[in-house]
């Protein structure tokens, strides 16, 4: 692992956010840095070679098509802002507690 997956995985073991992560695992064809199968979210933690990456726009595409999100973080991002990385997949998997506004003409 480098070492921003390293700080990632610190705060995702061992049910630190509430659910279950796994690390380096296989997903259909690929394997995922970080996964959390009970939300189908996908966390990558990239270096610049990934950068405007067609493959990984394939690969994105594909998750999405078997209901994954994904979240891709930069290994500087990580690195310099480990807790605000750390929130921002805190909040995916926790659903908000306030409803969504309701569209124009509906009614309770």
């Amino acid at each position: 692992m480098t070492e921003a997956e390293k700080k990632i995985w610190y705060a995702l073991r061992k049910k630190q956010l509430g659910v279950e992560f796994r690390r380096q695992q296989p997903i259909g064809k690929y394997i995922v840095d970080f996964t959390c199968l009970e939300r189908k979210l996908v966390i990558e933690v990239d270096g610049g070679e990934h950068f405007n990456s067609p493959k990984d726009t394939i690969r994105d595409r594909w998750f999405d098509q078997q209901g994954y999100k994904v979240l891709r973080f930069w290994n500087p991002d990580v690195l310099k802002n480990v807790d605000g990385v750390v929130q921002t997949i805190a909040d995916e998997i926790t659903p908000s507690p306030i409803p969504p506004p309701l569209k124009g003409g509906e009614s309770l």
